[in-house]
């Protein structure tokens, strides 16, 4: 009985002690635990704050490269509008040397060959302008002017050939006129139906060539060949007399084959063609130039 009463007093003497153990190993702990959160949160602030100056820096130098590129846009020779601009001011110098022509020029002058390509070339390009991007409507008035200034030319050489017996070569230049314009129509009518069975065959390259955004349904493709055609002309006629060189229009076809060469890289579609061509009758226009004047002014 002694016995039993000493061990109970002695286990209520370090109840006391053990609790204060265990507490104390709880707040130890506790402790830690609160220790290990707040590194937690404070390396995930951290990390929150590396993440949002990383994205600030990302967003920072993505404005500034857009910046940068929209800065060069701007600038004269990346300059779509200011390329198209110049180039329609001398197509309308083209309209402007034939109604010139028409006022103060012997209709002897006036190359038939030309005025043809010129009919079919202002035709395409007014419909080019209309559908190109960004759309030029100061180029499409010009070459619709144009269009009209070259059917006066037109009558004026038929008529001077008529009044001057050469009723053979009107009635040829007649015929080939009237099988352009019905290969034309064909073309535009029968058009549709050959790009869509082309693409529709699935024929590889071809289809893809027959779907392309300036291929040849297109007129982003034929505006271009229309203008290799003035090219053309102009290099057929390279030993033309020089009395015959109208001035004022091969002014006109140089400064546009000058801005044209740049500006069909500017626009969308990107006509490598429009480009090509354009540099061709730079070249070709400018010879004549140099003739013209050579021939008028330092000679």
């Amino acid at each position: 009985m002694i016995a039993a009463t000493t061990i109970s007093r002695m286990a209520s003497s370090q109840a006391p002690k053990v609790l204060r153990l265990r507490l104390a190993g709880n707040s130890t702990s506790q402790v830690k635990n609160n220790n290990y959160m707040k590194r937690y949160f404070s390396d995930k602030t951290k990390e929150a704050a590396n993440t949002t100056a990383k994205e600030s820096t990302s967003s920072s130098t993505a404005a500034t490269t857009a910046a940068k590129e929209e800065a060069k846009k701007t600038t004269w020779w990346n300059n779509t509008a200011w390329w198209g601009t110049a180039g329609a001011m001398a197509g309308w110098g083209m309209s402007g040397a034939a109604i010139y022509d028409a006022l103060e020029s012997s209709p002897e002058l006036i190359s038939l060959n030309m005025t043809g390509v010129l009919l079919v070339y202002s035709s395409l390009f007014a419909r080019w302008a209309f559908v190109v991007k960004p759309q030029n409507l100061l180029l499409a008035g010009c070459h619709i002017t144009n269009v009209g200034a070259q059917m006066n030319q037109l009558r004026r050489a038929v008529e001077y050939k008529k009044e001057n017996g050469k009723d053979d070569e009107v009635d040829d230049i007649m015929k080939k006129a009237g099988a352009t314009a019905a290969a034309g129509a064909a073309c535009v009518l029968g058009g549709p139906m050959v790009q869509s069975a082309l693409v529709n065959a699935n024929l590889g390259f071809v289809s893809s060539i027959a779907a392309a955004e300036a291929g040849p349904f297109t007129v982003h493709f034929w505006a271009p060949m229309s203008k290799w055609m003035i090219s053309g002309a102009s290099f057929m006629e390279l030993d033309r007399p020089t009395e015959k060189i109208s001035l004022a229009q091969y002014t006109a076809l140089t400064m546009t084959g000058f801005f044209f060469s740049r500006y069909a890289l500017l626009v969308a579609p990107i006509n490598y063609t429009l480009c090509s061509v354009n540099i061709a009758l730079f070249g070709s226009s400018a010879w004549h130039l140099g003739r013209k004047i050579k021939a008028d002014f330092l000679s």
